[in-house]
């Protein structure tokens, strides 16, 4: 069946939750297709530059806004470059990206950091739109299976402890008004792919996101990663991914689950393993338990990482839109 098959009279919107680089990954091919995107984007992040421009000027952390705003950048490979550089020396520099600097400076030049971001992508000829899930920074805390926690997103894979669930401080942080309408006008929600625990449950844990989501009638479709996140998805299944979303989100009923069943090389295999990261099993007893549509195929490619594979992942995820749409005239 092709994409045109159930082609809808406008363009679908699709509000795509997330964070890291899973979800960039997936935007670069989205952003091509006939879609109005918004990407809602975590700002717990507390590491790297993105945690030091946080605790200096008091703003959120711009690390993956940054990386979402170049995924849907249509600028000269370059200028991407460029963005995404990393200075190695100087004692105020070195460890920042420009990016990051350039986001910072943006909320010095238009007074807001949401305002900030909106200009800066119109400098970048970004396809769609790219929203904080707050805009005021949060702090992620972790709590362990044994009782123990810790504060900090960057901290929380370094335990080795299971994780039992993931908090915010403030616990009744605002989330952003145009975030919630996004949700609430879109035909479809669209969840990670991206680190389970610290860049996509974070955005859902916002007060008022996560609810949004619940209520909404689009169709809501889960990306699950390709291999587990050493220190914090450890010998999960496909199934502890969805119970992890609906423990954090009660009442979520996801629609769709997107799945890799393809082959992994085992050169590819053996080099993942050694950091304790091995692909994610599809357990199909447990998965039909959810409700939810398992669409499996093969969906990863190889470059210096292994990554989902842009185009073929984007195409999958319209044929659903589309068909979700088109089922409910």
């Amino acid at each position: 069946m092709g994409i045109e098959d159930h082609r809808p009279a406008r363009r679908a919107r699709a509000a795509v939750i997330g964070g890291g680089t899973g979800l960039s990954v997936m935007l670069r091919g989205l952003k091509t297709l006939p879609l109005d995107l918004t990407a809602i984007v975590t700002v717990a992040d507390d590491g790297g530059s993105s945690g030091v421009l946080r605790s200096e000027m008091h703003i959120p952390p711009p690390g993956d806004i940054r990386n979402v705003l170049l995924a849907l950048a249509d600028v000269e490979p370059m200028l991407s470059k460029v963005l995404q550089h990393r200075f190695q020396s100087g004692s105020s520099l070195a460890g920042h990206s420009l990016g990051n600097l350039l986001l910072a400076a943006m909320k010095e030049i238009t007074g807001d950091f949401v305002l900030g971001i909106k200009e800066l992508s119109k400098v970048l000829a970004v396809r769609g739109r790219v929203l904080p899930a707050s805009a005021q920074p949060i702090v992620l805390i972790g709590e362990y299976e044994d009782g123990s926690e810790v504060r900090g997103e960057s901290q929380i894979p370094k335990s080795g402890k299971k994780i039992k669930r993931v908090r915010l401080d403030p616990p009744d942080a605002v989330p952003l008004e145009e975030a919630v309408e996004a949700i609430e006008e879109a035909d479809a929600i669209i969840i990670g792919p991206g680190s389970l625990y610290t860049s996509i449950i974070p955005n859902l844990i916002v007060p008022g996101i996560g609810t949004a989501v619940v209520r909404s009638e689009a169709v809501k479709i889960f990306v699950c990663n390709v291999m587990t996140q050493p220190g914090e998805t450890d010998r999960y299944s496909v199934s502890d991914h969805v119970q992890a979303l609906v423990q954090h989100v009660p009442g979520l009923a996801l629609d769709y689950i997107v799945v890799n069943k393809g082959q992994i090389s085992q050169e590819v295999l053996d080099r993942y393993a050694e950091k304790g990261s091995v692909p994610v099993q599809i357990d199909m007893d447990e998965l039909s338990r959810t409700g939810a549509r398992i669409i499996a195929d093969h969906l990863v490619q190889v470059d210096t990482y292994l990554r989902h594979d842009t185009e073929k992942l984007s195409k999958q995820l319209l044929r659903i839109i589309h068909s979700w749409i088109s089922g409910k005239r």
